[in-house]
């Protein structure tokens, strides 16, 4: 514990976790005052709810690996800084618009700030590679998780409250402030000034330098076998993330209300496993971690599908969101061991819209497979989808890191 409490003084650590904490209060207060906004706005229409969505994960796939690219080129530290920035003045730009009556420009806010992220997201792992040794990777992601895990809890609360009591103009100037106070807390990260541009960067182009991150993916066991890990585990979150509902409906056969008696344990299982896993991460491999995260996920999944009384499913969600954070970092631990500090930004642009691709393809499939299956049938596939992801790091045992 002295040593998890050492890195709480370390001046990194601290940049970057305050730096998360107002980006986790803006991302919140946005995300829910524009769904509150809209469907107030719109009497709840379908199709303008679902285009939050749109705004939120297009980028994801026209953005992240183009992110990446140019994560690997620019200085990591002041990538961050701009891109929180910008978001900043896009929000901005966004509250003067509203003020013209436009409501229809808060879904540029959520459009700019998703686009702007799949270029900091990249950057903010090419600073764990310089900053974090491979073998403190898993402590120091462990903290950032658990921060995390809280805003999945008070997330939806604050941003509610902020709408309700403040309206949509207040609520916005507020995100754009904490868009601001985020890259004002990583102006404290040590300087990245000996970063200078690479002159190979220079002379390259954009599409060479996309398509040698796919071969330094490709010609990685390491990094192969975990991007098709876990593009099964987004096939088997797509499967039940439109579903949990009729878990509460049909499974259990209770009042759609009483879905909170799931989210319950889940949200306490996300903070109780961040503050577990950052605990235990400097005694457990990466790869342990991944392994049992992925062991019980399925499993926990696989008996929701299953269970017709309600104390066991809420225990099953528990166990799901206690080992997610294990999931997280287990992952992201290995691939910053396996990834040199040129391709960081390239590897997290190729891996991210590999997984969020495997989860809408199954996403948009789930309630077809319900309606020809039924719901159990669906829940055990997904769980399936968690041990093959599984079975895809056994080959690598040998060869990953005994940290």
């Amino acid at each position: 514990m002295s040593s998890s409490i050492q890195l709480l003084r370390n001046r990194f650590i601290q940049a970057v976790l305050i730096s998360n904490l107002f980006a986790q209060i803006g991302i919140w207060v946005r995300n829910f005052a524009v769904l509150l906004f809209v469907m107030e706005m719109t009497s709840g229409d379908a199709l303008s709810v679902t285009m939050i969505s749109v705004a939120e994960y297009a980028p994801i796939f026209i953005f992240s690996f183009v992110g990446g690219v140019f994560a690997d080129r620019w200085r990591p530290k002041r990538t961050i800084v701009w891109c929180e920035c910008l978001s900043s003045l896009s929000v901005l730009i966004v509250f003067l618009v509203l003020a013209t009556g436009s409501w229809e420009a808060v879904f540029f806010a959520t459009l700019c700030s998703s686009i702007l992220s799949q270029f900091a997201q990249p950057s903010g792992m090419k600073l764990f590679k310089k900053h974090v040794r491979d073998e403190d990777a898993s402590t120091r992601m462990s903290l950032l998780q658990t921060l995390l895990s809280v805003f999945i809890i008070i997330g939806p609360l604050l941003g509610t409250l902020v709408y309700q009591q403040l309206g949509i103009e207040l609520a916005i100037l507020l995100t754009g402030v904490s868009f601001l106070l985020s890259a004002l807390a990583m102006l404290a990260v040590p300087a990245d000034d000996d970063d200078l541009p690479n002159q190979a960067h220079e002379r390259s182009s954009l599409l060479r330098e996309m398509t040698d991150g796919i071969r330094y993916v490709l010609s990685s066991k390491e990094l192969l076998f975990l991007s098709l890990c876990f593009i099964l585990v987004g096939l088997g979150v797509g499967l039940i993330s439109p579903l949990s509902i009729f878990i509460i409906t049909e499974q259990l056969r209770l009042p759609a209300h009483d879905l909170q008696w799931i989210t319950i344990p889940y949200g306490s299982g996300e903070i109780i496993g961040g503050i577990l896993t950052f605990v235990l991460a400097a005694k457990i491999a990466p790869h342990r971690l991944l392994i049992i995260g992925l062991l019980v996920d399925g499993a926990g999944i696989i008996l929701t599908g299953l269970s017709a009384q309600l104390w066991i499913t809420m225990a099953a969600q528990f166990l799901i969101a206690l080992q997610q954070p294990a999931i997280f970092i287990g992952n992201n631990a290995l691939v910053l061991q396996h990834t040199s500090q040129e391709y960081i930004g390239r590897v997290t642009g190729i891996r991210t819209p590999l997984m969020t691709g495997a989860m809408l393809l199954t996403m948009s499939l789930a309630g077809v497979l319900k309606t020809a299956l039924s719901l159990t049938v669906v829940y055990e596939l997904a769980g399936l989808c968690f041990l093959a992801g599984l079975l895809m790091l056994l080959p690598l045992r040998k060869g990953l890191k005994p940290i």
